[in-house]
């Protein structure tokens, strides 16, 4: 890969000055680095563990549930405990991740997993089950936290849209492996099906284990220990030329509090590179972080009560009430909705970096409330009458995967790159961990209260309850959310604090850059 052409007489007069990463004006955008990719992807195989966990149980469940001879609300608390157990890993993981560093607790997310998927394979009763989902939940909660946190910190500011969707990606492969493994073991008998669907969940984990012995550590954990040397190896590797490398490890000791003056291997640093005093920090707010934090539990929170679990994890009861009788087609319909939410997802990843976040959110938002009312209207008309209807049938299926379509185009994978870019470095792990504990708390909910609300105000209701819900997100999104396209990690304070103001800010920065003599505004942004 070529490295990018710079003004000698710029970047030399401002390398001496202040080595700010908006004096770093490329001629073109450069390639996507290859081995930030192969790190995103090990990183991100965390996320394929809650996936195939949610894919799996919309199958199992059924299974289990004959097997057991469970109740709708045993199942109901099966299905949502995982998301609650998760709390105590992403209550956990953001100190873990500051003390061992981000790669091993990526790594312990795994093993934890690995156990969890295994206790619930071999599970002779209930209990036992409850059990290995509370093991395996905790290492989906440390999952969940560290792989959009390593992989925000090791992705240039040009890609870090696209590869901090990976993890929402890999969420999605997951969730379709679990609609395939419910058809491929849908044949074995009741009492050992449901037992190879959870206990296959653990194969990831052990790619996972071997992969992330190519893993180097994230450059800014590295810098926050002191380890400048060890930081500037891994920048190296992961940007496009020397100049963008030590660019980039300029602006993070910046951030870090460390002078620029010190440049050796290793060098001293106090608690507070350290992480020490964060959740004092959290705790009693700036204006700009009371904004962040305000954004970021906010589109957590609404990413989960809009109802996506509710479609994920009970579609089959969805297409068996929409008229779908045969259990086999039931199955097809539901690896449908899992093929179609990992195509857009698919093209979301590549649309993140080129329109930007807020456009892709609230076209996301607009496409799910129609779909939810269509849904509703279509499941309410099946509801009031005797005989098969197929117009309402089709429109049931159509509209659930229009619901995932424009989930993952937008709200799926936004959620978890916007609430980890925003984050000042030293308040990053600490203030992703709220955000998932806040998504896993609200999933938890949606998904065990989703049998009881559809009996209590009928199915077709509950959708249109989910559809009143995301009227207000799409005001939320509006209102709250600055658009963070091509800001650096660590300009993103000055977007926040000035509410529906944003855009002055954002304009602040680009005549920032112009004045640098930048020119285009997105040219430079190598964080």
């Amino acid at each position: 890969m070529a490295d990018r052409r710079v003004e000698e007489s710029a970047v030399s007069g401002q390398l001496q000055n202040d080595h700010r990463i908006a004096d770093f004006d490329p001629p073109q955008k450069p390639k996507t680095n290859k081995f930030a990719i192969a790190c995103a992807i090990l990183a991100c195989t965390t996320s394929i563990l809650l996936g195939y966990d949610i894919g799996v149980m919309s199958g199992a469940n059924i299974f289990i549930q004959n097997d057991l001879k469970l109740s709708d609300t045993e199942i109901a608390v099966l299905a949502g405990t995982l998301n609650i157990y998760s709390l105590i890993g992403s209550a956990l993981a953001g100190r873990t991740s500051d003390w061992i560093g981000r790669r091993y607790t990526v790594v312990l997310s795994g093993v934890i997993f690995f156990v969890g998927a295994l206790l619930m394979g071999l599970a002779p009763g209930y209990a036992f089950l409850m059990f290995g989902r509370f093991v395996a939940g905790i290492g989906v909660g440390y999952g969940l936290m560290i792989a959009p946190v390593y992989t925000v910190e090791i992705s240039p500011t040009l890609d870090r849209g696209f590869l901090t969707s990976f993890p929402e990606v890999f969420v999605n492969l997951g969730i379709l492996l679990g609609y395939v493994s419910n058809y491929a073991f849908s044949k074995l008998p009741t009492n050992l099906g449901w037992r190879y669907m959870l206990a296959l969940g653990a194969l990831p984990a052990v790619v996972l284990a071997v992969g992330v012995l190519a893993m180097p550590e994230s450059p800014r954990w590295l810098v926050m220990q002191g380890r400048l040397g060890d930081a500037k190896r891994v920048l190296d590797k992961t940007s496009t030329s020397k100049e963008e490398a030590q660019l980039r490890l300029e602006d993070i000791k910046e951030a870090a509090g460390i002078p620029m003056h010190l440049n050796d291997d290793v060098v001293p640093v106090t608690k507070q590179s350290h992480g020490e005093g964060v959740w004092r920090q959290l705790i009693h707010p700036t204006p700009a972080v009371l904004h962040i934090l305000i954004a970021a539990l906010g589109i957590h929170f609404f990413q989960q009560v809009t109802g996506i679990d509710s479609v994920v994890l009970y579609s089959p009861r969805i297409f068996a009430k929409a008229g779908i009788t045969s259990y086999e087609h039931t199955l097809l319909a539901t690896v449908a909705v899992g093929f179609v939410k990992t195509i857009f997802i698919f093209i979301a990843t590549f649309l993140l970096d080129r329109v930007g976040r807020r456009p892709l959110l609230l076209t996301s938002m607009g496409g799910m409330i129609f779909s939810l009312v269509c849904l509703g209207a279509a499941l309410t008309i099946i509801d009031n009458h005797d005989s098969k209807i197929p117009w309402a049938v089709a429109l049931c299926i159509i509209m659930v995967l229009f619901n995932v379509a424009f989930f993952s185009i937008g709200l799926g994978p936004i959620t978890w790159v916007y609430s980890s870019e925003i984050f000042p470095l030293k308040l990053r792990a600490q203030g992703v961990s709220l955000g998932v504990a806040v998504n896993r708390v609200i999933s938890g909910i949606v998904s065990m209260t989703f049998l009881s609300l559809y009996k209590a105000i009928t199915i077709g209701g509950a959708f249109f309850l989910y559809a009143g819900i995301g009227v207000l997100a799409w005001v939320f999104f509006y209102t709250m959310l600055p658009e963070t396209q091509g800001r650096t990690l660590e300009e993103m304070e000055v977007l926040f604090g000035k509410y529906h103001k944003w855009r002055q800010a954002n304009a602040m920065l680009k005549t920032k850059k112009v004045d640098h003599g930048d020119g285009d505004e997105n040219k430079g942004q190598v964080n």
